[in-house]
């Protein structure tokens, strides 16, 4: 890639900076996506994308174990097991 070449540009506001909507789409950037930041030895900064992933428990398979508990009588309000 070319050093001069520009793509976008957009201004800096406090510590905050804005990424060009052409940008956003091209990356499919989308509101709680994080970046990762790395600054080069030789001045370059990359930028690594990090898609979050839908929804809170989007990862968790549900429980598959055999015991079963009643929560009204087996736990408190906060879900801890009551003894």
């Amino acid at each position: 890639m070319s050093s001069d070449r520009v793509d976008a540009e957009s201004k800096v506001s406090g510590n905050q900076a804005n990424i060009p909507a052409r940008i956003r789409r091209e990356l499919d950037i989308d509101d709680g996506d994080h970046l990762r930041w790395r600054l080069e030895a030789d001045g370059t900064v990359r930028v690594q994308v990090v898609q979050q992933r839908a929804g809170t428990f989007a990862g968790f398979e549900g429980y598959d174990g055999t015991a079963s508990t009643d929560v009204t009588s087996e736990h408190d309000d906060w879900g801890v097991h009551v003894e």
